[in-house]
């Protein structure tokens, strides 16, 4: 399989997975600024809508969406116990997490990224944001992750975009559940191997 990613853009989320999930794959580095991979290849002749992440399978069809992708590999390694068994209420648990993160928070995110966003809007979505993660401390007390004890893939969704804080200006400094939950993410070492794998620690 092939991942197609980008440092530190949502398609973290899916390198995490793969990295806890154990499956072998082919990392491939796809700019969003220019959408050419390294070899020259446009990656519009890839993916026509030209963002990661993208997943191409091993008989060469490419699976969409980070929601999606994350689910796909969980499944891939059922013992791993990255997602809940489909048909259970546990499993429409995450994609209820999955949902929210990817449209309340990541796409909360993405005005803060545009130059041309006036600075008032920008301050709009960063209270959004902001009142979305005191919801989200309050749903973390007393638990390791998203979902309880164990590590699933929503947890390394809501980790990838909540890295963004910092850049983007965002203040979370006083959630303390929050902070300690990313952390202990930060701290999983498949996480460290992806992200040294995407330049972004050492």
């Amino acid at each position: 399989m092939k991942l197609y990613y980008s440092p530190g853009a949502c398609s973290l989320s899916p390198h995490i997975a793969m990295r806890e999930a154990g499956l072998a794959f082919e990392p491939v580095l796809a700019s969003t600024k220019s959408h050419k991979l390294q070899d020259g290849t446009d990656y519009y002749g890839i993916n026509p809508l030209g963002y990661v992440p993208l997943l191409e399978l091993d008989d060469g069809s490419r699976l969409r969406e980070g929601p999606a992708i994350v689910q796909y590999i969980a499944d891939l390694a059922p013992t791993k116990n990255l997602a809940p068994a489909n048909g259970t209420i546990s499993r429409y648990r995450l994609q209820e997490w999955l949902t929210f993160i990817g449209t309340e928070i990541h796409k909360s995110y993405s005005p803060l990224f545009n130059p041309n966003m006036p600075e008032d809007a920008k301050t709009t979505f960063k209270t959004k944001l902001k009142s979305r993660y005191e919801w989200l401390d309050g749903q973390l007390e007393g638990k390791d992750y998203l979902m309880g004890e164990h590590f699933t893939v929503a947890d390394g969704y809501l980790f990838t975009v909540t890295n963004w804080a910092k850049p983007t200006g965002v203040d979370i400094a006083s959630f303390a559940n929050l902070n300690a939950w990313h952390a202990r993410v930060a701290a999983r070492p498949a996480v460290q191997e992806a992200m040294k794998a995407e330049g972004l620690i050492k």
